[in-house]
């Protein structure tokens, strides 16, 4: 039964294309371009020391080999070489990820695009985070799923929460109930693209964990050491999207910012607005078991 429940949650979802913003191609190459400052300003001179963009960003960040994140006033966009627009500035966050991905968004639109402006997770989700294996993780609607870097969707929004312990284990919830699934012949979990149809075999062990086993049961049990994981892994939610909110959001460098002191009186109204949100969650806040326990109980 447990398999069949496992399965229909990982369905596996059509594909969604990535596509490029811009077709222009830039004259310049990052290796015959530098960022320069003038009063606090940033742009781009060639080796020879003409200007090729005027310094109108407060920010200009690396990404990849041809591109880079800019900051106009208080919104982020990507510009080539050339210092042509390859997505406007109209975005309040954005966050580099492994050097070569931009995630970029407001509150409900976030998503993420390589170095050329290909769009490889929709700008749709309220939530994006990086897992390892190559995915990320998305959130819409309450709901989790997974997204690999070649923009396919593996595992829909369906989910009331996923995490990975370990770089080869990754626990999904799905209607109040734990599912584990372990690459066992190697380091890091990769989910394969036929995830509809993945089976316990000598690469994957799938386990279905409960809280409260009976002693007939072969089922591995959460003990205090995962949830200590689980917690250990994402300590006061609110806090860190707040911190994310005021600080690690804004461009890619955090250096600066920690040393401003201009994000601190913004701090408690940010913190309780997530705050609020992470208790109404109705899936995996903190009151979800509770609720998941009165919903059981009237099921009875």
């Amino acid at each position: 039964m447990k398999r069949l429940v496992l399965l229909f949650l990982l369905c596996l979802s059509i594909s969604s294309s990535a596509y490029a913003i811009t077709g222009h191609v830039a004259q310049n190459t990052m290796s015959n371009v530098e960022v320069y400052s003038l009063e606090n300003k940033f742009g781009l001179k060639n080796k020879s020391g003409d200007i090729i963009v005027e310094p109108d960003y407060q920010k200009i960040i690396r990404l990849g080999d041809t591109s880079f994140i800019i900051q106009k006033k208080n919104k982020f966009g990507i510009i080539d070489c050339d210092g042509n627009f390859i997505i406007k500035p109209k975005y309040r966050h954005a966050e580099r990820i492994l050097g070569k991905f931009v995630k970029l968004g407001n509150d409900n639109d976030y998503g993420i695009y390589d170095e050329n402006g290909n769009i490889i997770v929709q700008p749709e989700y309220s939530k994006i985070d990086l897992l390892f294996g190559g995915m990320f993780l998305t959130y819409k609607d309450f709901k989790y799923g997974i997204v690999d870097f070649e923009g396919k969707q593996l595992v829909d929004n369906k989910c009331d929460d996923i995490y990975m312990p370990k770089p080869n284990i990754m626990r999904i919830q799905y209607n109040g109930k734990w599912y584990e699934i372990e690459q066992v012949s190697a380091d890091t979990l990769t989910l394969p693209e036929d995830i509809q149809n993945i089976k316990e075999n000598q690469n994957f062990k799938i386990t279905e964990i409960i809280t409260n086993p009976l002693p007939a049961t072969g089922y591995s049990v959460v003990t205090a050491t995962d949830y200590f994981i689980k917690l250990f892994s994402s300590i006061s939610p609110a806090y860190e999207q707040t911190i994310d909110e005021l600080m690690l959001s804004k461009g890619a460098d955090t250096v600066s910012i920690f040393m401003r002191a201009s994000w601190i009186p913004k701090f408690p109204v940010t913190y309780i607005k997530k705050y609020y949100i992470n208790v109404r969650t109705p899936n995996n806040g903190p009151l979800a078991d509770v609720k998941q326990n009165l919903k059981n109980q009237i099921n009875e």
